[in-house]
């Protein structure tokens, strides 16, 4: 695989059971990048490793005045310089190559993963550690899986020149064959303890990058309450947790550094001394000696890839245990499908709670627990989080479809819709049906002050749709975040919509003309919508009560107001208390504290206020 075939067609099903096999994993599906880079790897390092050998060969000629052997010398400098160059070349090309590729195969993977899982992702991983894996951890992996190779030709070679000094030179080999393994392994006892700090400093910031997005995305509120010192001081502390657990590691890779310096020399000046003792004794050349000792001065350089591999290892094995981590996780839902790929259609029906939503009708949820209305708003979707009855779609359970044909019956919108970055068009080009336009999308949802609001704020930008719309939509509140996601949900034109609280940030000016167009866009089609609002509750064509995880209740708004107190204390807020307490008291004053209790204005008071009143009469 080059760098420029990718995508991977297919990244492969990753061992995912340890943060060692899903590395080995990885170093299997690369194979060929692995031995191209160990083979040019090999060529480099034995050049270099070579030079030595045409030194002492050189020395020797001059001290013996061989002119031709001098030649054949130079030719062989030459011959291995050029080895050093082609085989440096292609090693680093190869390398990142491999380190690039990696990379690639991991985020291919967790992306795969994440658009399984779906809003359950976060749920069971927090969402920091998903951008960490998604970012840091990938280039750590990747830069342990191309350092492999490099690590294996650098050990063959220093391997290959101890045999070589034995047979060259069998008094000095020896030493040099005894001292290069020690060199080698000699940090060994110490990466323990390096691995541990460099956990641990990676632990401390990977909290303190959670508490920075956390603080950042919260800043409105905190600013609202007054507590940016709070979490400064907050972001202040963990920051110097993370400054001295750094200088704790870098303390302990400083001094395996040093002891990858110390330990070369000490056996150079021991080959030096000893050389020197068997050349006064002519037991050996002056090319011999410098042979050997220019051998020993070169082995520091593949030696320094032991370290490297050392430290790779070490960065990348908590990277590849969260890693793991994530791709190990599984939907409780069958991901492939067991059923062809075709669209059913009709009634929506959730056997676990006994909701159901007739076909081409708006059906209204009213749930007291939060939580739990979104836990089955993403299993309506078949984002089911945990093993249970297969939501039913026209007879057809949703988990038996494949992913994709699921998701493209029924979307889900949850009550905290994501903006991404860019520009209103860009948010709006979503894959859709057709049969509905951008500008009836964004008129259902009452988008016309967010378009010119977004067009006020973007210098040099005729068209709305051409404004920038900044990350997560940060620069808009929350209640023109609400219409600009049902604007793309609803240009979608799903043959099932599912909505969770899409008007909770909306005045109820707006929401009511928003449930008027909703009504009117989506005529014909299923669209289930959970609220508590009374204002999209009295336009929906039936409204189901759910209560302690069953359907308790199904009806008209009205008379679930009228007979239902369980629904009555949902949608007015009202205690049982308050409602004892006001059974005697006129059906106006009820009416007004009711309306108080809701905490409705405007619009929604008045309509409110017709409604019981007309029960009113009716009792």
């Amino acid at each position: 695989m080059q760098i420029q075939d990718l995508p991977y067609p297919d990244p492969g099903v990753p061992d995912a059971r340890s943060g060692p096999r899903f590395l080995w994993w990885l170093f299997r599906n690369q194979l060929g990048g692995q031995l191209k880079s160990l083979a040019w790897g090999l060529l480099h390092f034995a050049s270099v490793a070579s030079l030595p050998f045409c030194v002492g060969f050189a020395v020797q000629a001059v001290v013996e005045r061989s002119g031709s052997r001098l030649a054949l010398a130079g030719g062989l400098l030459a011959l291995c310089g050029i080895g050093v160059a082609v085989g440096d070349t292609f090693l680093h090309r190869a390398a990142v190559t491999n380190w690039i590729t990696a990379a690639a195969r991991v985020q291919q993977l967790l992306a795969r993963k994440a658009a399984q899982l779906g809003s359950a992702l976060t749920r069971r991983v927090a969402a920091g550690e998903v951008v960490a894996v998604s970012t840091g951890d990938v280039e750590k992996i990747g830069w342990f899986v191309e350092a492999v190779s490099r690590f294996t030709a650098a050990a063959l070679t220093v391997v290959l020149v101890a045999v070589g000094l034995v047979v060259y030179q069998p008094a000095l080999g020896v030493v040099v064959a005894v001292g290069l393994p020690v060199l080698a392994f000699a940090v060994l006892p110490l990466l323990p303890r390096a691995t541990r700090r460099a956990d641990i400093q990676r632990e401390k910031a990977g909290r303190a990058t959670e508490l920075a997005s956390d603080t950042v995305a919260g800043l409105r509120v905190l600013r609202g309450i007054g507590g940016e010192e709070l979490f400064l001081d907050r972001y202040r502390r963990a920051s110097q947790e993370v400054r001295h657990a750094a200088v704790r590691s870098a303390r302990m890779w400083s001094l395996i550094s040093a002891i990858q310096v110390l330990l070369p020399g000490l056996l150079l000046i021991s080959v030096v001394w000893y050389g020197v003792h068997l050349a006064g004794q002519g037991r050996i050349t002056i090319g011999e000696l410098v042979t050997v000792y220019s051998s020993v001065m070169i082995m520091t350089y593949p030696l320094r890839h032991f370290e490297e591999i050392a430290m790779a290892y070490s960065f990348s094995r908590p990277s590849a245990r969260r890693a793991a981590r994530v791709l190990s996780l599984e939907r409780a839902t069958d991901t492939d499908g067991t059923r062809a790929a075709d669209l059913p259609s009709g009634d929506l029906y959730d056997p676990a709670t006994g909701l159901l939503a007739p076909a081409g009708r708006l059906t209204a949820v009213v749930c007291g627990d939060p939580d739990a209305a979104g836990r089955l708003a993403e299993r309506l979707g078949g984002h089911a989080s945990e093993e249970g009855t297969p939501v039913l779609l026209g007879g057809v359970p949703l988990d038996e479809l494949p992913l994709d044909t699921a998701r493209t019956a029924v979307l889900v919108q949850d009550k905290d819709p994501v903006l991404l970055s860019g520009t209103l068009r860009e948010l709006l080009d979503v894959p859709s049906s057709g049969a509905v336009r951008t500008e009836d999308a964004l008129a259902a949802a009452q988008c016309e002050d967010v378009l010119a609001a977004l067009a006020q704020s973007s210098l040099g930008v005729e068209d709305p749709l051409d404004a920038r719309i900044t990350e997560r939509g940060r620069s808009l509140s929350g209640g023109q975040r609400q219409r600009l996601a049902l604007a793309r949900s609803l240009l979608t034109d799903p043959q099932v919509l599912v909505l969770d609280e899409p008007t909770s940030a909306v005045d109820s000016h707006t929401e009511a003309r928003i449930a008027e167009g909703l009504r009117m866009l989506r005529d014909g089609r299923t669209t289930v919508v959970f609220t508590s609002s009374p204002l999209l509750l009295d336009r929906a064509d039936r409204v189901v009560l759910i209560h302690e995880g069953a359907v308790a209740a199904v009806g008209p708004h009205r008379e679930l107001v009228r007979d239902e107190p369980r629904y009555r204390a949902v949608v007015t807020r009202e205690t049982e208390d308050e409602a004892a307490g006001s059974a005697g008291a006129p059906a106006t004053e009820s009416a007004g504290g009711l309306h108080e209790l809701g905490g409705l204005g405007g619009l929604g008071e008045l309509n409110e206020l017709e409604e019981l009143e007309e029960i009113e009469e009716t009792a």
